[in-house]
């Protein structure tokens, strides 16, 4: 069995790149941390049971996890109007690309 402070730590560990991932709005990177949390949880719960400290650490990555899910949730509700107003301009887009590509003497470069 693994030791009770290295299963802390790997907690601590799994919390902080989820916080580090949101702090820097790489949501790519986040993504790849959520997917990961579940098993790398299951497989730490498999060691025995949790311990105070195990526990309160536990706390600290559901809170963590919370956090960023909540900061992906605002940067979604920010990017809202950019995207409403491009598909509300789309038809508009569209007409502008295929006119320049059947524009006589229009450089396509």
């Amino acid at each position: 069995m693994a030791d009770k402070t290295d299963r802390q730590a790997r907690l601590a560990r799994l919390g902080d790149a989820l916080q580090a991932a949101a702090a820097r709005a790489d949501w790519d990177g986040l993504g790849e941390q959520s997917r990961a949390l579940f098993p790398a949880l299951r497989a730490l719960a498999a060691q025995g049971p949790w311990t105070a400290g195990e526990r309160a650490a536990l706390e600290r990555v559901r809170v963590q996890h919370d956090a960023a899910a909540r900061d992906v949730a605002a940067a979604a509700r920010a990017l809202e109007p950019r995207l409403e107003e491009m598909r509300a301009n789309k038809d508009g887009w569209i007409a502008y690309a295929m006119h320049s590509e059947t524009e006589p003497g229009v450089s396509h470069e």
